[in-house]
Formats: structure tokens, C-alpha cells, sequence
């Protein structure tokens, strides 16, 4: 029997949210989650380098502004559920020598992409970026403030990711100070025996402790990560961790689904897989939660994120200027992306290219004043014009065929025919609708979407990859 719930959210200008179980067991297969287009198991495993000199070269002829993010993958502490590429280490000392390797980096990419373009967008993510000492976090940001053109402005986007266990009493003040206006909290679950198995004590009272010192100083958007799916989680105990949340009240939440991979990735061996949740209650957990969040007036914004409706998420989706990168939901669709570290994936209009994943290798092709580039993608236009449409659904929800028209020129119909008549199931299902004008997910769509946009994935179209996981 099928349950269907119908959530209203607080904008009338968003559709309802509706929760079909018999509809998300046919569509609930693998898929990607977009953060790319291709997506990165297309990328070429021997990328030349040069293709990325020649890209940075396009770019920089556009003038278009940039994104700047940096992987930072010290950690203190190891927890057992993380997939992220990262080094586990107590030695504050390694942050320096990596500090100067990356403003190495740093320096090549400047003449590459041009020094004078507007860094409208800044992120410091990880492993632990609050690991590096205050004067580690000063003189990396200096040096970047050397070689590339930071902004000051109020409509500036400086993130850095904050786990509350590794905050003192200068660290948020020294972030402020340098810049960052935005930070997002490593909470995941508050239940002292979840955090127990994971190896990540956190006292409730700390992650308060952070997020009003932080709302003290002026820092906006701030961001909890959760995560469900973990050990002894239930439903129950699930829902208090979302009530101690909302309290908090954080301006954006983003609740991840656990995917237990231990033979990909080792920590997760510490996990036992009999202390999981079924299938079934992750189902319940993810249903209940989406529910309680709508109820507390957060809109849903799309994959596994929320955002309050004052939010910039919320405002540039109901705008239609709402962008996906490999950093999630953004509102800067227009920068192209310079990474910078250990595996960092970087942008442009029309290629990809990933540094190389293996902390050595990356630290010998910057100590010899070389790039780390081992992976990438040069696009095709079909590329190109897939992306924007995959853009399109998962950010706005809506595909609009004169849109389309006006931005490549053709003709969505002829284009997309085989794909259009794929779709006609999902158009019976009533997971989006087709006016003639428009393409336009419905409520039971919305979560789904990632089924949707593999319809126009042409990577994908022999079907759903196992090398993905699922998509709730």
C-alpha cells in the first residue's frame, strides 16, 4: 500500500512536497549526484596537463570572476564513517610545509587563470580545515590575498568548513578577520551513543557553543551537516537530534544518507554492519525529517539540503539563479573554479581537471614547480548543453523550453527526442510534467530528481551505474 504524505512548504511559490513510497522503491536505483557534468568517473585518468594550461587560458580570456577552493586534509581525529581524502595526525606542524606547497600552487594558477579576476566565491574545505594554527590560517590567506584579487564586499561568498572539536577560543574571530563570512558545522548526530560508535564525541553545548560565537561575530548562512543511516540511529532517536537542531535554528542543513563502504573505504571497517539501520528506517528517518524541517518553514532546496526562506539558497532558487558544483548548491554560477591541494577538482566552461589524489605525488609536482593535474575532462558542446540542462532540474526544478532555445540555439524537442520519450513514464508517474512550455518536477519528483536528470545523462543511458550510489 502506498503512503503518500503532501507537505506544504512556507513559500506558495514552491510546489508541495509529496512522499510516494511505491513510487521511490521503482525509482530508487544508483545514480550520481551531480556535482559535475560529466561526472567524475568520465574523467580521463592520464588528463594532460596541457589541456588544463589551454582551458585556464580560455578562461581567463572570459573575465569571467572566480571560485577559489582549497582542500585542506589534516585531521586530529579519524571518524569511521568518513569517505573524504584526508591525513590523520596530531603534528601541527605539517600544516605549514603544506601552507607553502599550496600557495605554490597558488602562484602558477594566478598567472594561469589572471590575478586581477574578482574571487567572489572562497572555500576552505577538508579533512579539518580549523586544524592549521591561527598564524598557519593568516599567512595562507595573506599569500592568497597576494596572488589573487579577494573581495571585501557584502556580496562576497567566504566559506570554511568548522568542526567544533577543533575550535579555540581565536579561531572564529581569526576566520572573521581574514575574511570568511560563512561556515558550516560538522554536527552529524548529537545522540551520545551514535557518536560513540563513530569516534566523534561532541557535546551538544559545543556545537552551540561555536554557532552563537559565530552568530556573534556576524558570520550568515550558516550551515549543520547531518548525517542518518549511522549506528543504533532509529527513527526516535533521530528526531530528537532534529529537535535539539532546530533549536539551533541554522539559516541551512544539509542531511547526508551514510553509505557503508567498508571494503572502499577502511575506517568504515570499525562500523558494524549489525548496528545499522534497515533500509526501512533510513526511509522513515529521511521521510520524518523532511516533514519536520517544511513544518519548522525550511524549504527544501534540492538532493539532501534545506535552507530558511530568507537564505541566499532559497532566494536564488526562487529566482532561477540557484547553481550546482562540486562544493553542493551555490548562488556563483558565474565563476569558474580554481582548486587548489591534495585531490582538489577544479572548473571552467568547458573542462574539468583533479589534482592528484596521493599526498607525496602532489607535494613532488609542486616542489618541482609543476602542476598536480592527473585527471580531467575536456567537454564536448553536447556536454555543455546536457550540463545546463541537468543544472536546470536539480537546481530549479523547471526545464523551460524557450529558455533553452535562447541559451544554445536549438530546439529542445528535436535535441532531446529520445530522451523526452524516456521521460514519459515519469510523466505517467506524475514525478514532473510537460506543458508544451516548460518541464516541471512535481512534488513526488522532487526527491527523485537525481532519476530525472539521468534521463538526459548520456554517460548513463544504458541505465543506472552501480558505481554510484543510490539515490535516496
Amino acid at each position: 500500500m502506498t503512503a503518500t504524505a503532501t507537505l506544504q512548504t512556507t513559500e506558495s511559490t514552491l510546489p508541495e512536497f509529496i512522499w510516494d513510497e511505491a513510487l521511490i522503491r521503482r525509482y530508487d536505483l544508483s545514480g550520481p549526484r551531480y556535482t559535475s557534468y560529466p561526472t567524475a568517473v568520465e574523467f580521463n585518468q592520464n588528463y594532460p596537463v596541457e589541456d588544463m594550461v589551454k582551458a585556464a587560458a580560455r578562461s581567463k580570456a572570459s573575465g569571467r570572476p572566480l571560485s577559489l577552493y582549497t582542500h585542506l586534509p589534516f585531521c586530529a581525529h579519524l571518524c569511521y564513517y568518513c569517505a573524504c581524502n584526508k591525513v590523520i595526525t596530531k603534528k601541527r606542524d605539517k600544516a605549514m610545509p603544506y601552507v607553502e606547497r599550496l600557495l605554490k600552487e597558488a602562484a602558477i594558477q594566478s598567472r594561469l587563470f589572471g590575478a586581477d579576476r574578482p574571487v567572489k566565491q572562497l572555500h576552505w574545505g577538508g579533512g579539518t580545515p580549523t586544524f592549521l594554527p591561527k598564524e598557519v590560517m593568516e599567512h595562507l590567506m595573506a599569500g592568497y590575498g597576494e596572488l589573487f584579487n579577494l573581495q571585501t564586499g557584502d556580496d562576497r561568498d567566504y566559506s570554511v568548513e568548522i568542526d567544533p572539536r577543533e575550535v579555540d577560543q581565536d579561531t572564529l574571530p581569526t576566520l572573521w578577520d581574514l575574511g570568511f563570512n560563512r561556515i558550516s558545522l560538522g554536527v552529524q548526530d548529537v545522540n551520545p551513543k551514535v557518536q560513540k560508535a563513530v569516534n566523534r564525541i561532541q557535546p551538544r553545548e559545543m556545537t552551540e557553543a561555536v554557532l552563537n560565537e559565530a552568530r556573534r561575530l556576524g558570520f550568515r548562512s550558516i550551515n549543520l551537516d547531518l548525517i542518518y543511516g549511522l549506528p543504533h540511529q532509529t527513527p526516535e532517536s533521530f528526531a530528537e537530534t532534529l529537535e535539539a537542531v532546530i533549536e539551533m535554528s541554522p539559516d541551512r542543513l544539509s542531511v547526508f544518507c551514510y553509505a557503508h563502504l567498508p571494503d572502499r573505504f577502511y575506517p568504515q571497517t570499525r562500523i558494524l554492519s549489525e548496528t545499522l539501520p534497515t533500509p526501512q528506517q533510513k526511509l522513515t528517518i529521511l521521510h520524518n525529517t523532511i516533514n519536520r524541517l517544511l513544518e519548522a518553514g525550511y524549504e527544501y532546496i534540492g538532493m539532501d539540503h534545506f535552507a530558511k526562506p530568507d537564505d541566499s539558497l532559497a532566494v536564488a532558487q526562487r529566482q532561477g539563479r540557484l547553481h550546482r558544483n562540486f562544493q553542493g548548491y551555490t548562488t556563483h554560477s558565474d565563476c569558474d573554479l580554481v582548486s587548489l591541494g591534495v585531490s582538489a577538482i577544479g572548473q571552467t566552461d568547458d573542462a574539468y581537471f583533479q589534482n592528484n589524489h596521493d599526498l607525496p605525488s602532489w607535494e613532488t609536482a609542486i616542489d618541482a614547480g609543476q602542476l598536480a593535474i592527473t585527471k580531467g575532462v575536456n567537454l564536448s558542446r553536447d556536454d555543455r548543453i546536457r550540463r545546463w540542462v541537468i543544472g536546470q532540474l536539480i537546481c530549479q526544478f523547471r526545464l523551460d523550453r524557450q529558455q533553452f532555445a535562447n541559451e544554445w540555439g536549438e530546439n529542445l524537442d528535436r535535441y532531446f527526442t529520445d530522451e523526452l520519450n524516456r521521460l514519459k513514464p515519469m510523466i505517467q508517474d506524475e514525478l514532473i510534467a510537460d506543458d508544451g512550455t516548460a518541464l516541471q518536477v512535481q512534488p513526488a519528483g522532487r526527491l527523485l530528481i537525481r532519476a530525472i536528470c539521468q534521463i538526459f545523462d548520456l554517460y548513463r543511458k544504458e541505465g543506472a551505474s552501480q558505481r554510484f550510489s543510490r539515490i535516496i
